[in-house]
């Protein structure tokens, strides 16, 4: 044990371009992760669910990933081979991804998805018992009628109700580390923080980690205990999540500049004024 569970240094995530060239998405990422809550935000493109992605290893084969270190509990996964991620990944590490359409087999009704993610890490336990537990996890999620969901096929699910589906195939397996991206962003407001409640005891029960990436700085600050803001592919600040309102970047005051407050003044909400020097490094 190294006391930290993911820990990324100068992280760099390319793609070829139609010109034979390369394009860089993410451009020098470093960030450790302990048994903590981290929040990664930003914009769409700034490269937030890339470095999720990576560290999962689940990006294209097509995609560069270049970092000087890039490890999960002290295990190398530059030099790890397809097997051992595998072995990491959906046991020790899990992610919950934003859209359940992309992401659920649409031959396999849910709760045979929630079953298989079970037994495949123990293979000792029986189908009724694996049933039994997708059923739990399924109300837990507070879901009505969870022997109905366990049944029905990915396209006959709403779509909180999909990714509610693809929670429990993640948590039901306990992982040391969860990279949860936008796993709320379909779920209403009610739902939304039981969800979160579900995913905190989890975390406190198993002290585990996890990565929550979001568009919700309001969200993030509330949930998490540290928060990421990157741009560009970069990361422009880091601070503590309850400290939020003392972000020094003009990128991140931006943001939250951008927020409507229901008492505020009836103004149109400002708009980001871009600098190029963001993307630069620091």
């Amino acid at each position: 044990m190294t006391g930290m569970l993911a820990e990324i240094e100068n992280l760099r995530i390319s793609f070829p371009t139609e010109d034979g060239g390369w394009h860089q998405a993410v451009r020098g990422v470093s960030f450790s992760l302990g048994r903590e809550k981290l929040g990664i935000v930003g914009e769409s493109g700034s490269g937030k669910s890339l470095s999720g992605r990576a560290l999962l290893g689940v990006l294209p084969d097509y995609a560069r990933v270049e970092a000087d270190k890039l490890a999960f509990d002290g295990f190398d996964l530059l030099t790890a081979s397809r097997r051992q991620r595998r072995h990491l990944r959906g046991g020790r590490l899990g992610m919950v991804l934003q859209d359940p359409k992309f992401s659920l087999n649409p031959v396999m009704t849910a709760g045979a998805q929630i079953v298989e993610a079970i037994r495949i890490g123990n293979r000792r336990i029986s189908k009724a018992e694996a049933r039994k537990a997708a059923l739990e996890i399924l109300e837990s999620l507070h879901i009505r009628s969870p022997e109905l969901v366990f049944d029905r096929y990915p396209h006959e699910l709403s779509g909180g109700m999909g990714q509610r589906v693809m929670i429990a195939m993640m948590v039901v397996r306990e992982p040391d580390l969860l990279v949860a991206d936008e796993p709320t962003s379909a779920l209403d407001v009610t739902v939304q923080i039981q969800v979160l409640a579900i995913l905190d005891q989890l975390i406190e029960r198993r002290r585990m980690g996890l990565i929550f990436i979001s568009h919700d700085l309001q969200l993030v600050s509330r949930f998490c205990d540290r928060v990421i803001v990157m741009y560009a592919g970069r990361i422009v600040e880091t601070l503590d999540a309850k400290r939020l309102h003392e972000a020094t970047h003009p990128y991140t005051k931006g943001l939250l500049a951008c927020l409507p407050v229901i008492d505020g003044p009836l103004t149109p909400l400002p708009t980001l004024d871009r600098q190029a020097a963001w993307s630069q490094p620091s």
